[in-house]
């Protein structure tokens, strides 16, 4: 360990004099003896609560679009989908997401994961996958802000086309995207205050509803055959991304210790968030599910408990909205970060502000991303989400599997207490979902994702080449195989990209 640590340090105290704005030293996180490199100073550190409530945002936000779930199955399917899919589904993954952010914390979450275990090429296509993922979902939410808004100010609601609402969603996205260049630990904070205000009238709506309920409402039939593709892509739609907060792992206070116990309440606190409010709509009201649409949640609040209760579910699904938006910002961001510190983008991703320590380029990058994807025609486009990060997840599983079977001498302060079989087994169930979601996309699905994972390669080679060529300048990957590779030879910078 002693030579392998004297082979890093003059490579890092190279690499630091060839770098000035993303040295592996200053706000953007520094770098200790052995290379092993530390996020932002521990005062912008991720604690417990707000990395709950990150997750919560990043994979659920509420019970907003759980309805189409009940006009597909009626409620009885419904309520067992939302019972059992976050522990069949989330459990898996997020027991994923807690050993691997645990042994390799760095920022970039499962792009380190996929390079480590099966090179850069693979995380670097991994990483395409999940962010064109992740920026697709982010432009979903401007728009819907927008839409509530379109209530009050009919200039600004969906279909009128005209520049009113265009500049609401741009004018939305920039100022949101400020708040998130703001530092990440506000908006952690900023997570648990809007998650609590967003749940609050649901956790009132339950209350209020437990005298109303009669369980024989639960049984009511769909009228004709249920579709049963509408009611997996709603469960899945809605219970998707626990590992995003991985990519934030280099801001996590001891991660080993944070990160799992996080999961654990989050997948209950989902779970709950979920099921808890359909129950009490669908047992204290006698809306038949053929009227079930998007929004009308909010209308049995108001059967329930009044109009005070719809509204104030109706202004919660705005700051839902802000809430995902500003929490999935933050992981692809982040995700830009971890991939330029391991040398797959320009270095100038790592760059972070001076005063925030966020990271400004990323952010930026990501806002331009969301801001072209807003106005595109989302049909196939959120489908194409869908199937990408299928295969992204698909590939995440893998890696997991094989670093468990090929490196047993990686550190892991967090480890999921089953063997490599019983691990096998757990995956299996998740990824036979994820592969159904695969099989049944349709042509023009498998014809737009073959082409962004083309792009993805693409971007792969362009990179090696800008390289090669030195058009563009890198970080040398010293620090990210110095932490990832341990035990191992360093691995160069020409050989990782």
């Amino acid at each position: 360990m002693d030579q392998q640590n004297q082979t890093i340090e003059p490579l890092l105290q190279r690499q630091q004099e060839e770098e000035d704005g993303t040295s592996v030293q200053g706000v953007g996180g520094e770098a200790d003896t052995h290379g092993h490199r530390r996020g932002s100073s521990n005062s912008n550190k991720l604690t417990f609560l707000p990395l709950v409530f990150l997750i919560y945002f990043e994979v659920a936000g509420g019970a907003y679009g759980a309805e189409l779930a009940v006009k597909a199955a009626g409620p009885l399917f419904t309520l067992l989908g939302f019972l059992v899919f976050p522990f069949a589904w989330g459990v898996p993954e997020s027991l994923v997401t807690a050993e691997l952010s645990a042994a390799l914390p760095g920022n970039g979450g499962f792009v380190r994961w996929a390079d480590l275990a099966f090179g850069p090429l693979a995380g670097s296509l991994l990483g395409t996958w999940k962010y064109l993922s992740c920026v697709i979902n982010i432009a979903a939410y401007p728009a819907l802000v927008a839409d509530y808004l379109g209530r009050v100010i009919p200039a600004v609601a969906a279909g009128t086309g005209g520049r009113t609402r265009t500049g609401t969603v741009v004018g939305i996205t920039l100022f949101l995207s400020f708040v998130n260049y703001t530092g990440l630990s506000i908006v952690g904070w900023g997570a648990v205050v809007l998650g609590l205000v967003s749940l609050a009238p649901f956790v009132l709506m339950t209350g209020i509803a437990v005298p109303k309920m009669r369980p024989r409402r639960w049984t009511v039939q769909v009228e004709g055959s249920k579709d049963w593709s509408l009611f997996f892509n709603t469960l899945f739609w809605n219970l998707n991304y626990w590992d995003s907060a991985s990519t934030m792992a280099g801001e996590v206070e001891r991660p080993e210790r944070t990160f799992p116990r996080a999961l654990a309440v989050a997948v209950v606190l989902i779970a709950a968030s979920y099921l808890l409010p359909l129950m009490a709509a669908t047992g204290a009201t006698d809306a038949p599910p053929d009227t079930w649409a998007n929004g009308y949640l909010a209308d049995a609040a108001g059967i329930i408990g009044g109009p005070w209760l719809k509204y104030w579910i109706e202004a919660g699904a705005v700051l839902s909205s802000v809430g995902m938006f500003e929490a999935q910002l933050s992981s692809g961001a982040f995700q830009l970060l971890g991939m330029a510190e391991l040398g797959l983008l320009p270095a100038v991703f790592a760059s972070r502000a001076t005063l925030s320590g966020t990271p400004w380029v990323a952010i930026a990058a990501s806002t331009a991303v969301t801001l072209a994807v807003s106005f595109l025609s989302f049909d196939d486009v959120v489908a194409t989400a869908n199937f990408l990060y299928s295969l992204g997840t698909l590939l995440e599983f893998a890696a997991f599997l094989w670093l468990r079977a090929t490196r047993a001498d990686l550190k892991r302060p967090y480890r999921v207490p089953l063997p490599l079989p019983a691990l096998a087994a757990m995956c299996a169930v998740p990824s036979a979902f994820l592969a159904y979601v695969c099989v049944v996309a349709g042509w023009r699905v498998f014809a737009l994702a073959g082409v962004l994972t083309a792009l993805g390669v693409g971007l792969y080679g362009a990179m090696r080449l800008c390289r090669s060529r030195k058009w563009l300048r890198f970080k040398t990957g010293v620090v990210a195989a110095a932490e990832d590779h341990q035990g191992d030879a360093v691995v160069s910078a020409g050989d990782r990209v």
